[in-house]
């Protein structure tokens, strides 16, 4: 029988505006501290030095993760041209240089050839993992080796600002696993010039946006008060970009068993992924076949 975890049985998602200088760990374990929850998580790693949305997930919500992980995500970031760094950002070094700058249409151009689904290759400081190592540390290591390309969703990909001829500024919406710091790398290389990501921030990740989230300063003003609280989502916005479908008190029981159940209204197909509400409270998320949810996850609310 495993250990029952310390801390409030606390669930439902806040929304972060991460500064930058922090890992995404390091705001989770900020915010399961303030809320004294029992557990916690996010949905999405930001670099250290990004900033933006940060989704953290607490308690039964962490079931939902998946959901937000898979969903859109859109960048703002400035691309330095001219040169490359060994990390793809502006905190690695230098290893190549160029004095051609190209022109404003040049860069439309070259954008197009970033949408749509496309092949991606990942900085080789990041979390990807090589022989069950992750890159970073071989890298670290100045160890000799590759990185496999793999198939990125680029929805979206415009030019919204050149301040001067060494600086573009762009905004992407793309899917699950991209890297904004091989967009750059790979921009500068269509270009002929080089690049890097010099600043980077997610502006909205799923339903959640920048715009409506807290600092760390304030969640530190407001930690482990009945204020924090009432900045907290229900669990079930993690789950919008789902299909609802209602279900009878006697079927939810069912599907709380884990056990498959009929649903009542609901727009999702045979074979599609939902989730089932009683009084609009999420019970379980599952596959819809022929009327019935057949559960993957069952919520356990905490009142």
């Amino acid at each position: 029988m495993g250990r029952k975890r310390k801390g409030r049985a606390i669930s439902g998602w806040l929304v972060v505006d991460k500064p930058a200088g922090l890992t995404s760990t390091a705001v989770v374990n900020k915010v399961r501290w303030a809320f004294g929850a029992a557990k916690a998580g996010h949905a999405g790693t930001l670099d250290p030095e990004a900033t933006g949305v940060l989704a953290i997930a607490l308690g039964e919500a962490t079931k939902t993760v998946p959901y937000i992980t898979d969903a859109l995500k859109a960048y703002r970031f400035t691309v330095r041209l001219g040169q490359a760094t060994n990390t793809d950002d502006a905190e690695g070094e230098v290893i190549a240089q160029s004095d051609l700058r190209p022109s404003d249409d040049r860069i439309k151009d070259a954008l197009n050839g970033f949408v749509g689904e496309i092949q991606q290759v990942p900085p080789k400081f990041s979390a990807v993992k090589i022989d069950g190592q992750r890159a970073y540390k071989l890298a670290r290591d100045g160890e000799d080796f590759e990185v496999e390309a793999r198939p990125l969703w680029v929805e979206e990909l415009v030019m919204t600002d050149r301040p001067d001829a060494d600086h573009v500024e762009l905004e992407m919406v793309c899917g699950k696993g991209g890297y904004v710091r091989s967009i750059a790398r790979d921009l500068g290389e269509v270009l002929g010039c080089h690049g890097h990501v010099l600043r980077l921030r997610r502006i909205w990740s799923g339903p959640f946006d920048a715009e409506h989230g807290l600092s760390l300063d304030e969640i530190d003003r407001m930690a482990k008060t009945p204020e924090l609280d009432s900045h907290l989502l229900p669990l079930e916005v993690g789950l919008a970009d789902l299909p609802e479908a209602r279900c009878t008190p006697e079927n939810a029981t069912k599907l709380r068993n884990g056990n498959p159940a009929m649903v009542l209204t609901t727009d999702a197909e045979y074979g599609d992924d939902c989730w089932a509400s009683l009084d609009g409270r999420a019970v379980a998320v599952g596959v819809f076949k022929s009327g019935l949810l057949h559960p993957s996850r069952v919520f356990v609310h905490d009142d």
